[in-house]
């Protein structure tokens, strides 16, 4: 479609409260963790550079072992979600206590 221009919803004007800003970052984390199972269903495997005819991705890695702009890639789209759901008039309350992390699933 060449003539396809995106318009994504304007959040420009919106400021994240201080605790969306921390929830940023897990969800950030977790964009991350469901697009590594994703692949991995999908016969992916980590290798140093990415391969799509071997499916090797070098970002088939912890969060935490991600290169910063990696990272930056999930904060940012964590961020704009967080944003445009705020400038479609939902709000986000943060729970009243900090929420555990949630166990890992074991084998699938």
């Amino acid at each position: 479609m060449p003539d396809y221009v995106p318009q994504p919803i304007d959040t420009s004007a919106v400021k994240l409260p201080r605790a969306l800003v921390r929830l940023k970052e897990k969800l950030a984390e977790h964009a991350h963790e469901v697009w590594s199972a994703g692949r991995l269903a999908d016969g992916w495997t980590f290798g140093p550079k990415r391969d799509d005819a071997k499916k090797l991705h070098p970002c088939l890695v912890p969060y935490d072992d991600l290169p910063e702009s990696e990272k930056d890639y999930d904060r940012r789209a964590a961020m704009e979600t967080l944003k445009a759901i705020l400038s479609l008039g939902y709000q986000i309350v943060p729970p009243e206590k900090p929420v555990k992390k949630a166990a890992k699933k074991k084998g699938g």
